[in-house]
């Protein structure tokens, strides 16, 4: 079991950046597979990134490859997002996910979720 939280989420203007954070708790974090996700309004929930258990792997969407970067930290059980160069169709709502396999790049594959922080792009 694991419960997350986000943070890093806020305002911020096209070309800038922000860091997100996803803190975990529980004993086996690094059992786990992390995702972020985002969701704007009227839109389905779409994937993001993933990163495998030690790090080793990381996918991206094509539309943030190459300006958004996944990494995690399991002795501080963090998992981050650092957006660089951001655009407004870059805003959503932002969830961090943890899935208990060794890889998932799907929403169903994830089975722990945070609530979510808003990151809002402006032109």
């Amino acid at each position: 079991q694991v419960q997350l939280v986000e943070s890093g989420g806020g305002l911020v203007q096209a070309g800038g950046s922000l860091r997100l954070s996803c803190a975990a708790s529980g004993r086996t974090f690094s059992r786990y597979t992390m995702g972020w996700f985002r969701q704007a309004p009227g839109k389905e929930r779409e994937f993001v990134s993933a990163i495998s258990r030690s790090g080793s792997r990381r996918e991206y969407a094509d539309s943030v490859k190459g300006r958004f970067t996944t990494s995690r930290e399991n002795a501080k059980n963090t998992v981050y997002l650092q957006m660089n160069t951001l655009k407004p169709e870059d805003t959503a709502v932002y969830y961090c996910a943890a899935a208990p396999r060794l890889w998932g790049t799907t929403a169903n594959e994830y089975d722990y979720w945070g609530q979510g922080t808003q990151v809002t792009v402006s032109s």
